[in-house]
């Protein structure tokens, strides 16, 4: 598991799961119990209490919404939202998005007059990334007050390896110019990472990214590799819930 800590708040921690603490997602055709226990032993191996992890309903959108803390005693119960952006304006809960090649951003919030901390979770794929899902998460932050703001890109498919037709290439370098690429094959590519992060930094975000490659290295999800696939998570929660975790940046 690769662990980031905050730069603005660091006890503020962001962690981007591999394949060896399991499938997150119960919407892949796995066992729910499995996907629970899953659940429950990250919960354990990061130092929070059970069923506390906030994720959400992802559908490819631009939709931020904030998170509602909710009493659980079961992951069906009740619902997670629909968005593609969780927004804490507290910082005091633990928020997961899920992604097998899409990219999950984490983000810190800061606000150094108040001393206020924010935190959010985001799911960019292709199309959330073109419709603006990073950019309304940042304006979310500032509406909430944040005068910094950070960004951890987690690993997800790179631009020499996310091949796409012709066509939607090209569509793509309509809207963004830049994101175009050619993978390592020669054929018609898209560079998710770098055109988030070009985005972000023009947005005043401080950025860091994994690094990760999740088609090139096995030992991450990926959807391109197999249909099957399940999900890894991108985790961020305060470390005053708990001090126990284990990974490296």
């Amino acid at each position: 598991m690769l662990h980031f800590a905050s730069n603005l708040d660091p006890s503020i921690q962001l962690a981007f799961t591999s394949q060896a603490e399991g499938n997150f997602a119960l919407h892949v055709n796995d066992d729910p119990r499995l996907v629970a226990e899953n659940r429950a032993k990250l919960e354990d191996l990061i130092g929070v209490r059970r069923f506390c992890l906030n994720f959400m309903n992802q559908v490819h959108s631009a939709d931020v919404q904030e998170v509602k803390p909710v009493e659980r005693t079961s992951w069906l119960e009740p619902a997670a939202p629909t968005c593609d952006g969780l927004l804490d304006p507290t910082g005091t809960q633990v928020l997961a998005v899920m992604v097998a090649d899409c990219l999950p951003v984490l983000f810190v919030g800061r606000n150094s007059h108040s001393g206020k901390t924010l935190s959010a979770a985001t799911h960019a794929g292709r199309r959330g990334l073109l419709d603006g899902i990073l950019t309304n998460t940042v304006k979310a932050l500032e509406s909430h007050g944040a005068e910094q703001i950070e960004a951890v890109i987690g690993p997800s498919i790179c631009g020499r390896c996310y091949e796409v037709p012709e066509q939607m290439a090209q569509e793509s370098e309509e809207l963004r110019s830049g994101i175009r690429t050619t993978t390592r094959w020669g054929s018609a590519g898209l560079d998710l990472p770098a055109s988030a992060e070009v985005e972000l930094r023009g947005l005043g975000v401080a950025v860091r990214q994994s690094g990760v490659c999740t088609l090139e290295d096995e030992s991450y999800y990926s959807y391109r590799r197999s249909s099957d696939a399940g999900r890894l998570a991108g985790l961020i929660w305060p470390a005053a819930q708990g001090a126990r975790h284990t990974a490296s940046n």
